[in-house]
């Protein structure tokens, strides 16, 4: 039997067994299964013809990637023509796109790339269509887009979802704080700092048995439940920020559209009637969680015209950050630095490499001697 038939076999045992406190411990253990036989599938899949894919090679440029993912029609294309100057053909019918084609959004002085990838379709993970591809640059991006038809949306979003989780993609969730370290002996040692509601001992150490680790310490920082654990196991996970963007609003009711706007790490469009992008443009802003600082030399006014642009999973918002962007060689003669903006206690506020910058600071760097 073939890795995907054995997957196939552990599904439909899950959708068969119900979900109790008597059957909790078979359901753990069907679970470290599943995730072992998906890792060995996606190990067998990279092997094999195909890896990348034409158009897929993108490099990355600007301050941050931002891939537009969703099934065919839902209107990728013509979102990337509204938004960057970037050309991308789009009609009424399904694989208009069939490359990754790239393209910038400038926003609030920040060059912002946009890569419209093909329709995903139902069996993507396991290499339908080109999945695959699709899913490796969502692998590599600051931010997904999942983009929706709003009036597919819901299914949409739990088939795409469930396409994403499959080969270990985790959207809008933090990364568990869970440490496994095999050892020689001793058993297993599970170590938590709070009280666990979600998994015992033996579910811990059930699932650590699946793979062969009879001999191990776990520390959680957390309440964490089986797929958490499963996942810092596995180890190969992204946890990468999504926002759902429900396109085509013209074609529901305002009420419909009202609702919709509520829902968490969610905006709504309608591509072809140009609604909704400057707001579009801010939640993508928001999301990426993009600081801009300007910078100013001593007795001078602060350059408006070109900020640094920070984010928190390149370095993070600090003086030092910053510095680096300019030059690291800045670092050698650093002496202190003046900071004005929401930052600041007080306008300016001396300070040192590790404080915190906010958006639209303005940094003056002092060196040695000066």
């Amino acid at each position: 039997m073939g890795i995907t038939e054995k997957i196939n076999e552990i599904k439909d045992e899950m959708a068969k067994t119900q979900k109790n406190k008597a059957t909790n411990y078979h359901l753990g253990t069907l679970k470290a299964k599943l995730a072992k036989l998906r890792s060995m599938q996606t190990e067998e899949s990279k092997g094999g013809k195909g890896a990348e894919g034409e158009g897929f090679e993108v490099e990355k440029l600007g301050h941050a990637r931002i891939a537009m993912i969703g099934f065919p029609s839902v209107g990728k294309s013509t979102m990337l023509n509204v938004l960057t100057e970037t050309e991308s053909l789009s009609a009424a019918y399904e694989f208009t796109t069939l490359t990754c084609i790239p393209g910038f959004i400038y926003h609030n002085e920040a060059k912002l790339q946009l890569l419209d990838l093909p329709g995903i379709i139902e069996g993507a993970a396991s290499g339908k269509g080109r999945g695959r591809q699709v899913i490796a640059v969502g692998k590599s991006s600051d931010l997904i887009m999942m983009v929706l038809d709003t009036q597919k949306g819901e299914e949409q979003k739990a088939k795409l979802t469930l396409e994403l989780e499959s080969v270990g993609i985790r959207l809008n969730q933090p990364k568990p704080l869970i440490t496994v370290k095999q050892t020689n002996k001793g058993g297993v040692m599970i170590n938590c700092t709070v009280k666990r509601t979600k998994m015992d001992d033996k579910m811990i150490k059930n699932v650590l048995a699946e793979y062969k680790m009879h001999n191990a310490h776990v520390v959680m920082r957390g309440d964490y439940t089986v797929d958490e654990l499963i996942d810092s196991i596995e180890g190969n996970r992204h946890y990468v920020k999504c926002l759902y963007v429900y396109n085509k609003i013209d074609t529901v009711s305002i009420e419909d559209v009202d609702q919709l706007a509520r829902l968490p790490n969610t905006t709504v469009i309608s591509s072809g009637m140009k609604l909704g992008l400057e707001l579009l443009k801010e939640r993508i802003w928001e999301m990426l969680g993009l600081v801009r600082v300007y910078t100013k030399k001593k007795g001078s006014q602060p350059d408006l015209s070109d900020p640094l642009i920070l984010t928190k999973g390149r370095g993070g918002y600090s003086v030092k950050a910053a510095i680096k962007q300019i030059h690291k060689g800045l670092l050698t003669n650093f002496k202190c630095a003046y900071v004005w903006g929401k930052s600041a206690k007080h306008s300016p506020q001396k300070v040192g490499l590790i404080h915190e910058l906010a958006d639209e600071d303005v940094l003056q760097i002092m060196k040695k001697g000066n």
